[in-house]
């Protein structure tokens, strides 16, 4: 039996070196931009520490900080790191298509270029979502909620892992319509199973949506809610590539 698997580890290996490695090249790339990265990341954070002053005329603007003697090293290293795997999502995706392509038929494989680009394109459409969409909103209320009594003091630490944590999680939701595109293409999935999974995804969603987002109603109503539609439209993708046999559809309809 492990004979039989060791070609599949080697390959499996080879794929991970090449992943690794092109994100240790993207991460010293990465590294030389990481103060307009950090300023980029940031903004959203000033805008929201702006509002306190305004909403108040007790209160000051609020600051970020540090609480680590090499934090702005430590800060700058965590930004390189996440644009270092933004800027990687093409080379994983393709390394995950090639170690999938051997069993795959000829027309199949074909699909590699359709695969990285929309992987990637829809990775960096959760991105910029949560920045411009829900990262305005939830940071607005939680910094400014209580601002009349107290002057906000944000660690740039903790507020860097917050801010990476939100932007890989809607990055990474805004792939089910492409990873649900091609496991119908391979036949893995159809519309009446993932229809009849619905209302365990709806569960999950929202689980997922309450790790991943602060602990506030409106930032988790804003992942889940899109993540919801998503689901639904990977529904009707599926059901245009691959749709449930009508026998499977009758039996259905006699139970």
């Amino acid at each position: 039996m492990f004979d039989d698997l060791r070609p599949h580890l080697i390959e499996l290996r080879k794929r991970l070196a090449i992943s690794v490695g092109s994100l240790i090249v993207m991460f010293f790339v990465m590294f030389y931009f990481h103060e307009p990265l950090l300023n980029w990341m940031v903004e959203p954070l000033n805008i929201a520490l702006a509002e306190v002053g305004k909403k108040s005329v007790h209160a000051a603007d609020g600051m970020v900080t540090t609480s680590q003697v090499g934090g702005a090293f430590f800060v700058a290293l965590k930004v390189s790191f996440f644009a270092a795997i933004v800027a990687s999502v093409p080379i994983i995706l393709s390394q995950i298509w090639m170690f999938i392509a051997p069993g795959l038929y000829a027309h199949e494989k074909k699909m590699i270029l359709p695969f990285i680009v929309g992987g990637t394109t829809m990775f960096v459409v959760g991105i910029l979502f949560a920045y411009y969409v829900v990262t305005p909103f939830g940071f607005d209320f939680l910094i400014t909620f209580g601002s009349f009594k107290f002057t906000p003091l944000i660690n740039i630490e903790d507020y860097v892992g917050f801010f990476t944590k939100i932007m890989f999680g809607f990055g990474l939701a805004f792939e089910l319509p492409i990873f649900a595109y091609f496991l119908a293409l391979l036949g893995l999935v159809n519309d009446k199973q993932m229809a009849a999974f619905f209302k365990y995804a709806i569960v999950i969603i929202f689980i997922v949506a309450a790790l991943l987002t602060p602990p506030d109603v409106l930032t988790q109503l804003l992942m889940a809610g899109p993540l919801i539609i998503l689901y639904g439209l990977s529904i009707l993708i599926v059901k245009v590539v691959n749709p449930a046999p009508k026998d499977e559809d009758e039996q259905e309809d006699e139970e």
